[in-house]
């Protein structure tokens, strides 16, 4: 029975630094730009050669 104290004492600190983790960043602003990724693989680069012009 003190196993399964141990045990849930265990995944609820490891819930709770999961939680604090995503907080932090929230908070420091790392899920901001939502748009970009997904539309990245739409757009195709320039080859280089077509940028230059004689």
């Amino acid at each position: 029975m003190s196993v399964i104290i141990i045990l849930l004492i265990a995944s609820i600190s490891v819930a709770g630094l999961f939680l604090a983790a995503f907080l932090w960043g929230v908070k420091t602003g790392q899920f901001e730009d939502d748009y970009s990724p997904s539309s990245r693989i739409l757009f195709e680069d320039k080859p280089a050669s077509a940028t230059k012009s004689l």
